[in-house]
């Protein structure tokens, strides 16, 4: 057994969230390692649909477009008559992009794409998983945790400062620290599987027998590959036939077609649909994201997307601690995405109940822009906000303009590993400029103008005011000019003092 020089962070799991952590971490220069115990990557379809508010994480991820050309959109619901006769629905509610939220439609995009994506990235960042390697025990300190990893040429003993259990539903870190999984078990056990087929056209999501469990199945093309996926409930025991010929039976039964032929099998899965949340996301250095946290019946396309915005939420504040800032700071984490994570949990099974039904559609609720952490110990308002924008809020994008004639928009100012404070109509500095912090004034005399009142009509504020976004795109504070020198001490809590030498 060989001893490792410590690292800050280990991540057990190299899936949606750890590869976001990942990313998180190395553009911001904190030095992990992301292990996976599998001995290559996930290469099924589970999670495919990319929110709204997830496409915008991509976008300051830098991996957005690449997201976009891999995928694509959703088709139309065509729902069989026994006849053979069919209607025809959207699968989400359709609402045109606006200024402040410039992503409307989710994308479809199968998991093993979309992870693809998020390695080629991690990679450019000088970072990889590795492989064929598992966690097979830690125990912490005061200070940190000691890992033991197994993998095929040996044995190792490393030390980091956090390990991040990112390692799923079956959670070995999660069961080692005993943090309890409550939830239930919801009485679906259902398939899914990627498969080559002849038979049916791509252009339609096609469902047969909807909203009779024993009955029905869909199928739906995979965008972005030739596959279509396959899903559908099956008997809560016995064996399933996962091969080509035993989902060739599956789908002529079902859908009483005889022309449609499976060729080939990508990927299977039986699976017990469950909805659990971890008792609590923080246990001293160790933390839970993603499905090791809370799992979803996928019936509201919200598991994957909650799991990339757990790390996304996370990863800021481990570098900002790992920089100096109060270790309270993480504390926050569990605050803010645990009851997310509940909400999500409730509409899955709502969505679920309405597929039982026939009846599911997906509307805004799913889209997690209206999603934000307003009880926060990290929100400020002085004074306090009777409407409109609040602290805590996710912060509206909106078009601007330089006042060198170029157009830009707010996202392209928050993309980085940096605050961003905003003025409006502002007569003079707000706070010292410090690293980690970009300052910009929107207004006439600013270095950014609102030509069109885009800004003005997202963000409600009054001339003078300044609002403060998180890394994270996240409002963390608005304040108006008479306390501006609150923000002195909140950038102390979060790791932004003053530059040395400078005084607040």
């Amino acid at each position: 057994m060989t001893e490792n020089s410590t690292v800050d962070v280990l991540i057990c799991g190299a899936g949606a969230a750890g590869l976001t952590m990942a990313i998180e971490l190395a553009r911001r220069g904190v030095s992990f390692r992301l292990i996976e115990k599998l001995n290559g990557p996930f290469r099924g379809s589970r999670g495919k649909g990319i929110q709204p508010r997830t496409q915008e994480v991509f976008e300051d991820l830098g991996i957005l477009d690449r997201i976009v050309a891999v995928g694509g959109a959703y088709p139309k619901q065509r729902k069989y008559r026994d006849d053979g006769s069919f209607t025809e629905a959207d699968v989400v509610v359709h609402e045109p992009p606006t200024p402040a939220e410039p992503y409307h439609l989710p994308l479809m995009v199968p998991q093993f794409l979309t992870e693809g994506v998020m390695r080629e990235r991690l990679l450019e960042l000088g970072h990889r998983p590795e492989f064929g390697c598992e966690l097979t025990g830690f125990e912490q300190d005061e200070t940190g945790v000691t890992a033991r990893l197994n993998y095929q040429t040996g044995e190792e003993t490393i030390r980091v400062r956090w390990l991040i259990g990112a390692d799923g539903g079956r959670s070995f870190v999660r069961r080692a620290l005993d943090i309890g999984f409550p939830g239930k078990t919801l009485g679906v056990r259902a398939i899914v599987a990627d498969v080559i087929l002849t038979g049916l056209p791509r252009d339609a999501w096609h469902r047969f027998s909807e909203g009779d469990m024993e009955k029905q199945i869909s199928v739906c093309p995979l965008a972005g590959t030739e596959m279509f996926q396959i899903q559908g409930p099956i008997p809560l025991e016995g064996d399933i036939d996962l091969s080509a010929e035993g989902l060739n039976a599956l789908v002529a039964e079902r859908s009483g077609r005889r022309d449609i032929t499976i060729h080939s099998v990508s990927w299977a899965s039986a699976f017990n649909m469950n909805a659990r949340l971890a008792d609590r996301y923080r246990h001293g250095h160790v933390f839970l994201i993603g499905d090791a946290a809370h799992t979803h019946p996928p019936t509201g396309g919200q598991g994957l997307n909650t799991s990339v915005q757990d790390a996304y939420n996370l990863g800021w504040k481990l570098a900002a601690v790992a920089a100096g800032a109060s270790d309270t700071l993480l504390d926050s984490y569990e605050e803010e995405r645990r009851p997310i994570a509940a909400a999500m949990l409730g509409l899955a099974t709502t969505l679920l109940d309405a597929l039982k039904r026939g009846e599911m559609r997906r509307g805004r609720e799913v889209h997690q822009l209206d999603l934000g952490y307003p009880e926060s110990s990290f929100a400020l308002e002085n004074p306090e906000r009777s409407g409109g924008l609040l602290a805590g809020d996710r912060a509206p994008d909106a078009p601007l303009k330089g006042a060198a004639g170029q157009s830009t928009r707010l996202f392209e100012l928050f993309k980085g590993a940096h605050w961003t404070l905003l003025g409006y109509e502002v007569e003079q500095a707000a706070v010292l400029p410090r690293p980690g912090l970009h300052i910009h004034k929107i207004g006439s005399r600013g270095d950014m103008l609102d030509e069109g009142g885009y800004f003005r009509d997202a963000y409600a504020l009054a001339p003078g005011d300044w609002v403060l976004v998180r890394p994270d795109g996240y409002v963390g504070a608005i304040v108006s000019s008479a306390y501006a020198w609150v923000l002195e001490a909140y950038f102390t809590k979060i790791g932004l003092g003053p530059t040395p030498g400078q005084s607040a």
